[in-house]
């Protein structure tokens, strides 16, 4: 998915103490998780024509697994596989999956760079849930940029013409799958990014393969090598997630993840001939401004807390 887009990558680790602080080093990674989690989407709408969505997620996660678990083992050892919040995790990692599945079941319908613009409005999402379900208090300006956010997604969706598409739906409740993933995270306390990773390949590989009976259709060769480029895709994206938030604040460096849309955009057309459209240049262009504006009112809130503390 857009795996993440970030808004799936807006409940990112804490930084490292033990690492250094570079704010450029931490947006070079982002970037470049941007352009990995692009590329592994680009593959996964071609697997999606071909197999079922739930297999498709299924491949992404276990191959996920396969490479994130020996890597968390050979860092940590097996205490970093525990966690001090297990439900918490399992209630994370089952937002996570549901949003890889509806997100991949978009695919087949949408351009790439559509169904990403769309998940973006996850952001928004979040800071909703955060009210209801955090007690976290957001002022008029966040509520403003939210609204830009979401006539940004409804120029892109186009409810109500011909445009309009059903499957439009879908990115949207990927999105919302998302956001409750991330306002959970915040409540888990005490465990390491590498944990929650952990947790996040383990409980979605779980879940799938619970699902495969009902959805299994043969891969071929080809789709087979194109499962394995796309999992480890996922997992050297997330990868960058985690080094890019040791290396700075998550407000400077989160905005820069709206420039997947810039290679979702391209990417999709190489790939498949779809240019993005006006409307969804423009929507997506409104959704960018909005978690951009969002994230530097957490940056001024931040900056205020710290000198009045």
């Amino acid at each position: 998915m857009t795996s993440a887009p970030v808004a799936r990558k807006t409940e990112a680790p804490v930084p490292s103490p033990s690492a250094p602080a570079s704010p450029l080093r931490g947006i070079l990674f982002l970037i470049a998780s941007t352009v990995v989690f692009s590329v592994a989407d680009v593959i996964t709408k071609q697997l999606a024509s071909t197999l079922p969505p739930p297999e498709v997620a299924w491949m992404r996660y276990v191959v996920f697994a396969l490479v994130i678990i020996p890597v968390v083992l050979m860092k940590g050892g097996p205490a970093l596989l525990r966690s001090q919040r297990p439900s918490l995790q399992v209630l994370r990692g089952l937002g996570m999956v549901g949003s890889s599945i509806m997100f991949i079941q978009s695919l087949p319908h949408l351009p790439v760079a559509d169904a990403t613009a769309i998940f973006f409005v996850s952001p928004i999402l979040i800071m909703a849930l955060s009210v209801l379900f955090l007690g976290e208090s957001v002022g008029w300006r966040r509520w403003s940029a939210a609204a830009v956010g979401l006539i940004g997604v409804m120029i892109v969706v186009r409810p109500g013409t011909g445009a309009f598409q059903p499957a439009a739906f879908l990115p949207i409740i990927s999105a919302s799958s998302w956001a409750v993933g991330a306002v959970v995270t915040r409540k888990i306390t005490g465990d390491q990014a590498l944990t929650t990773l952990v947790y996040s390949a383990s409980v979605g590989s779980i879940v799938l393969s619970a699902l495969m009976p009902f959805h299994w259709v043969t891969p071929n060769g080809t789709e087979i090598a194109l499962g394995l480029c796309m999992g480890i895709l996922f997992a050297i994206g997330h990868w960058c997630v985690v080094l890019a938030y040791r290396h700075g604040n998550a407000s400077l460096i989160a905005p820069f993840s709206y420039v997947q849309l810039i290679w979702a955009g391209t990417l999709g057309y190489l790939a498949f001939g779809s240019l993005p459209d006006s409307w969804t240049i423009t929507g997506a262009c409104l959704i960018a401004m909005s978690g951009f504006y969002t994230a530097y009112r957490e940056r001024v809130r931040a900056m205020q807390k710290r000198f009045s503390a």
